[in-house]
Order: structure tokens, then C-alpha cells, then sequence
């Protein structure tokens, strides 16, 4: 439990931080710098998943393992295996996007100011997936303290360091202000990465003087190659049809009427904007990620099929009792809470459909989690493909008519296929009815009364003169407010239901 706290307090705190730091870097950079910025990102993501993905949760699965053993020498055996396979990985998509970066700008991303950003992804790459395999072994060992907080800090590092960058060097070009942004990037990696090196260096001591048999290196390669190598491709798909999705939105905002310009920023607004806001209250999921696939395992081992149940039956119950007022609220709220923030009148559109989308996108992460505790992690990413599959199709159908408007339809639609197939496949797996009322009805019932009630305090603080931001803001703490009373006068709480 308190390695579920520690996790689920710092991810809270690091996804405010990269809230504030996209408020600050949109009202310095604009959206459309913004937009630039994100269209750069999928190829950052496809190049991690196809070189570090699967090797860090080797790392993780092999270091849990090795120091039940005693055997710390294999631990730092591991770590060194993965890494010299990490650069064996990295080098050739390095050299590559180093010599044709120039026709990658045009001709993948569609637009040529992101060559310079796309250059100083290398090093960033280089060093983001050293920090990632040290940053691994701390939370295959259970020691989440260190990783959680360094992390928290390179994402405050991280926003002081851009910003004061793009301050700073003012760039006259787009080009100019997207490399300062990734120039700052690569900075904040260069701190963790040495961090991440020193702690894992302390954490185990001198490599001379470590208890244990080192296995030999044909051994731990292949450990690490049958861990890493589904994952990792598991991985790479996925990315690849997130990435295929995110770099043809731009192009069809094109083909529908747009110019170049205005298409970029429209993206910007969705994905820089709109999208962190409703990702705000999903923080808590990584950590009850961490926490409920290994109790889920366990329990698989031992037959224990009630209380796999037991666990999913809660885990679901108290994320959705969080998710769904939240982004009810936010749909309702949000937009005046966006445009008072991001000073821009676009921030905020399409809440409703977008926090439908984060919604199902959650239970399908989900339900994933538990595939994944009970030994089916090739459903889990089966389904993740049909996923991402099934939202490239459909945002190739609609983004050209119908504008950001038809991505975030996509968005929905695909997320409630992938959480419907996530679900069927849980239940059919562990034998689990559907908990309708603890599950759905009474959070949505609840939600319901917040929304309404909320966005009646809103515009009363509003014509009470109080600013936009501050009417919104109070709007949401009132919403809140009666959700839990709502919940309690149904005999739910927020961590269980009162039989």
C-alpha cells in the first residue's frame, strides 16, 4: 500500500506538472508550436517501443527474480546485457533518422520545421533508454521511492529547463522553437540518465564485491530475448498505428479545407490542450497498474480464482468511482477551465466525445492489466491492436469531414470496442458477472447530480463577477463535493461498496 500511495502521489504530482508546463509552453510557444512539438512525439514513441520497451520489463522480471535468489552479481549482469542490447537496437534507426531526417520531416510528418526537433531526438533516445533500464530495476527490486521521485524531478527539471530555453533563445523560426524544446529535453535526460546510474551503482554496491554466480552470458541473453522480444513487438505495433493515426490527422484537416497552418494547430489544441486536461485524473492508474498485475499473478499461481475476483471486482469499482465524476465534470467544466489557462478560445472542444474516449480507454488499460496478471498478455495486445486498428480506420474516415470532431468520435468508438473485447475476455478467463451497480450505476448517478449541480454553481459564482477560471474551478469542488454525498447516501464509498 505504500508503494501504491508513493506512486500514485508522484504520478499526481508529475501530471500537474506537465499540465502547468503545457499552459506556460503554449501561452510562450502558441498552438501551433504546440502542434509541431506533437507531431514529432509518435516517432519518439515508435523508436522507444522498438528499442527499450520489452528490454525494461526484462530488466524488471529478471532483477525481482534474481534478487530473491541472493544473486546480486546476476542483477548487475542483467542490467549490463540489456544495455549493450539496447545500443545494438538503437543504433541502425539512429543512423537512419540522422541521414534522412530531412525526407522524414516532409514526407512522414508532413511538415519540414520538424527536422531539427527530429535531429535532437537521437540523443534523447540514447539517453532516455539508458534511464529507463536503471529506472527498471528499482521497481522490479520493490524500491518505487527512488524511481518515483527521481522522476518527479526530471519533470520539473524538464519544464523549467524548456521553458527558460524558449524564453531565453526566442527562436525566429518554428524549426528554431521546436529544436529549443527538444533541446531542453535532451538536457533534463542527460541528469536523469547520470542519476538513474549513480543510484542503481549505490543500490548495489561495488560489481567485485557482490554475492552471487554470475550465469553465463548465452543464458541471460536468452532470458532477456524471450521477455523482451513479444513485448517489445507487442509494443512497436501498437506504436506504429498510434503513430500512422497521429500523422494523418494533420494531413486530412489538410484534405478537408484546411492549410497547413491552421491543421497543425488545430492538433495542437486537441492533443497539447485538451487531452492532458481529461488525462489529469488518470494518474492514479499506473500505480494500480504496478500494485494489481503481480497480486493477480500470485493468486493465478495458487488456483485462487475467488480472490482474483475479489481484486478485480475492487480495482475496477474504486477507479471507476474516480474516473467517471471526474471526467464528467471536466466535460462540463472544462472548457471554461481551458481557455482561462491555455488563453486560447479553442481549448476544450469536443470535451464530451474526448472524455467518453479517455473513459474506455482506461477500462481497457484496465482490463489489460488483469490479462496480463493471469497470463494473458497476448489477448491483452491483441486487443490494444484491434484497438489502435479500428481508431486509424475510422480517423481516416471522418477527420477530412468532419475536423477534430471526427477524431474524437474515432477516439470513443475504438475505445468502447477495446474495453467490450477487454471485458468479454476478463470474464470469460475468471469467471466474473458483471457488477453493474457497483460498477456503473450508482458512480453515474452520482456523477450525473455533480455535473448538473456543479454547472449551476459555476454560473452563479460567474454572474457573482468572479473570473471564469475561479467560477469553473468552484463549480468542480461543489460537483465533487455532492458525488461523494451522493455515493454515501447509496451506501457506496469511494474504496467499496456497504453490503
Amino acid at each position: 500500500m505504500r508503494s501504491v500511495v508513493v506512486l500514485t502521489l508522484t504520478g499526481v504530482l508529475s501530471q500537474l506538472v506537465a499540465f502547468v508546463y503545457r499552459v506556460c509552453l503554449t501561452r510562450l510557444a502558441g498552438a501551433e508550436i504546440l502542434g509541431l512539438y506533437q507531431l514529432i512525439l509518435p516517432v519518439y514513441s515508435v523508436l522507444l517501443s522498438l528499442t527499450s520497451v520489452g528490454l525494461t520489463t526484462a530488466v524488471s522480471n529478471l532483477s525481482a527474480w534474481y534478487q530473491a535468489l541472493g544473486n546480486r552479481r546476476a542483477v548487475y549482469q542483467v542490467r549490463g546485457q540489456a544495455v549493450g542490447l539496447f545500443f545494438l537496437l538503437a543504433l541502425l534507426p539512429c543512423v537512419l533518422l540522422g541521414i534522412f531526417s530531412d525526407g522524414a520531416s516532409v514526407y512522414l510528418l508532413g511538415d519540414a520545421r520538424t527536422r531539427l526537433g527530429l535531429l535532437l531526438l537521437i540523443p534523447c533516445l540514447l539517453l532516455t533508454g539508458t534511464e529507463n533500464i536503471h529506472k527498471h530495476y528499482f521497481y522490479g527490486v520493490g524500491k518505487v521511492c527512488p524511481a518515483a521521485l527521481t522522476e518527479l524531478a526530471e519533470q520539473i527539471l524538464r519544464a523549467v529547463l524548456v521553458l527558460a530555453l524558449v524564453w531565453r533563445l526566442a527562436p525566429k523560426t518554428a524549426e528554431g522553437t521546436v529544436g529549443a524544446i527538444v533541446l531542453g529535453m535532451a538536457l533534463t535526460e542527460i541528469a536523469s540518465a547520470l542519476t538513474q546510474l549513480v543510484m542503481f551503482r549505490r543500490a548495489l554496491g561495488p560489481a567485485d564485491r557482490l554475492p552471487g554466480q554470475a550465469p553465463s552470458s548465452r543464458e541471460l541473453r536468452r532470458k532477456v530475448r524471450r521477455i523482451a522480444l513479444p513485448l517489445g513487438l507487442a509494443a512497436l505495433l501498437g506504436n506504429l498505428l498510434s503513430s500512422a493515426n497521429a500523422v494523418l490527422i494533420p494531413r486530412l484537416l489538410v484534405q478537408g479545407g484546411m492549410d497547413q497552418s491552421e491543421a497543425v494547430s488545430a492538433y495542437g489544441v486537441t492533443f497539447g490542450m485538451t487531452l492532458p486536461m481529461l488525462l489529469v485524473p488518470t494518474a492514479f492508474l499506473s500505480a494500480l497498474g504496478l500494485v494489481l498485475s503481480p497480486k493477480l499473478s500470485q493468486a493465478s499461481a495458487l488456483g485462487q480464482r475467488k480472490v482474483i475476483r475479489h481484486q478485480v471486482r475492487q480495482a475496477v469499482g474504486v477507479a471507476n468511482r474516480i474516473l467517471i465524476p471526474a471526467l464528467a465534470l471536466l466535460a462540463v467544466l472544462g472548457s471554461a477551465i481551458g481557455r482561462s489557462l491555455y488563453e486560447d478560445p479553442r481549448a476544450g472542444e469536443d470535451l464530451p466525445l474526448l472524455a467518453l474516449g479517455v473513459l474506455f480507454s482506461c477500462w481497457q488499460s484496465l482490463f489489460a492489466c488483469v490479462l496480463s496478471g493471469i497470463g494473458r498478455q497476448d489477448t491483452a495486445a491483441a486487443v490494444t491492436l484491434v484497438e489502435d486498428g479500428l481508431q486509424l480506420i475510422l480517423t481516416c474516415l471522418t477527420v477530412s469531414q468532419f475536423g477534430m470532431t471526427g477524431y474524437a468520435g474515432a477516439f470513443a468508438v475504438s475505445g468502447l470496442v477495446g474495453a467490450v473485447l477487454s471485458w468479454r475476455a476478463v470474464s470469460q478467463a475468471i469467471g466474473l458477472t458483471l457488477p453493474v451497480f457497483d460498477w456503473f450505476t450508482a458512480p453515474t448517478l452520482a456523477a450525473c447530480l455533480a455535473t448538473s449541480c456543479g454547472e449551476l454553481m459555476e454560473t452563479v459564482l460567474c454572474r457573482a463577477t468572479l473570473s471564469p477560471l475561479s467560477s469553473a474551478v468552484g463549480g468542480l469542488l461543489f460537483g465533487l463535493l455532492l458525488y461523494l454525498s451522493a455515493l454515501q447516501a447509496m451506501g457506496v464509498s469511494m474504496t467499496h461498496r456497504r453490503e
